[in-house]
């Protein structure tokens, strides 16, 4: 059922056991969105608990209580909601599905959502799940301490690219200033997002090794093999390198993974790149979108580099 955001607000008011969640491989949006309201829902008295079928990346360790996110096991637990944050289906929030046992609200900004909830609140013209739960925090008057100020500030600033990315509107900047004076740090939070380890810097330039430009250099594509990823707890930023190359329309990263799962993350200028991720299986954004395929990578590459190149020509998928 579609939901307004005073929908969504009477909702949680009306709720006593809250388990929050979000997507696998988490970023600074959903983890952020998640903090912000786990720490609103307890000051109002609800059990709430977080719950997350990933581990919190390294350079997202300096929100508050991210320590007290848990993961899911094979036990099934009940409450009176599951709120999925910045999640388009439900395949994203991995095992926690079996989990919970729970009515599912959804609140989420990607264009791509597959409406899989009870009740979901979208709006694709949001920069950032973040900006929702902002806006739904104002609209229940509450307190926005200095900690949800941090939290809320690093979900919208990670999914704009630190306001460069085309999803910067002007509301997106309001809300950035509004919670640097409830007590957001910008330069604080930079710092944390950008003091990365050696081996990550040494580890990139392996990866820059794998740089391979196609279809008239319109497609740039890195390759992260698995042992490379075995020495590192994030590939984040890897994919602006290929991006930022001039007359690259489409960046792409191919992550093999142990398993033989690929993930997959694009990236664009101008094209829609999550119809190509939906044509695969995943979603997100016009500017930001990924997958996962099972297989050979030398298969995929190829299956995904065809694609691309339909897309820049604005064939169907």
């Amino acid at each position: 059922m579609n939901f307004s955001l005073k929908q969504v607000a009477d909702l949680l008011q009306n709720v006593s056991t809250v388990i929050l969640t979000a997507h696998v491989h988490p970023d600074g949006d959903c983890l952020g969105s998640m903090l912000a309201l786990n720490e609103y829902l307890a000051s109002r008295g609800k059990s709430v608990k977080m719950i997350l079928d990933d581990e919190v990346p390294a350079l997202y360790k300096f929100l508050p209580e991210h320590e007290t996110i848990g993961k899911p096991t094979t036990k099934v637990i009940s409450a009176d909601l599951l709120i999925v944050l910045d999640a388009s289906d439900i395949e994203r929030i991995g095992k926690v599905k079996e989990h919970v046992n729970a009515p599912i609200l959804n609140i989420d900004h990607h264009i791509s959502n597959t409406k899989f909830a009870d009740y979901w609140y979208i709006n694709s013209k949001s920069a950032a799940t973040g900006e929702i739960i902002f806006e739904l925090l104002k609209l229940l008057n509450a307190k926005i301490t200095p900690t949800i100020a941090t939290c809320l500030y690093t979900a919208i600033a990670t999914d704009c690219g630190f306001f460069r990315y085309a999803n910067t509107s002007v509301q997106t900047m309001r809300y950035a200033a509004d919670l640097i004076e409830f007590g957001a740090k910008p330069n604080a939070i930079s710092e944390y997002m950008e003091t990365k380890p050696l081996e990550s810097i040494l580890t990139l330039a392996k990866v820059l090794e794998t740089l391979e430009l196609h279809h008239h250099g319109k497609i740039a594509t890195i390759t992260v093999s698995p042992d490379t990823l075995d020495t590192l707890d994030s590939t984040e930023g890897f994919i602006n390198y290929p991006r930022i190359i001039e007359g690259v329309e489409i960046a792409i990263m191919f992550k093999v993974m142990n398993e033989g799962t690929i993930r997959i993350s694009f990236r664009s200028k101008t094209v829609d790149v999550s119809k190509l991720a939906l044509s695969f299986g995943g979603g997100g954004h016009a500017r930001a979108a990924g997958c996962a395929i099972v297989g050979k990578i030398e298969d995929i590459k190829i299956k995904v580099l065809n694609s691309a190149v339909k897309q820049l020509a604005g064939k169907t998928l």
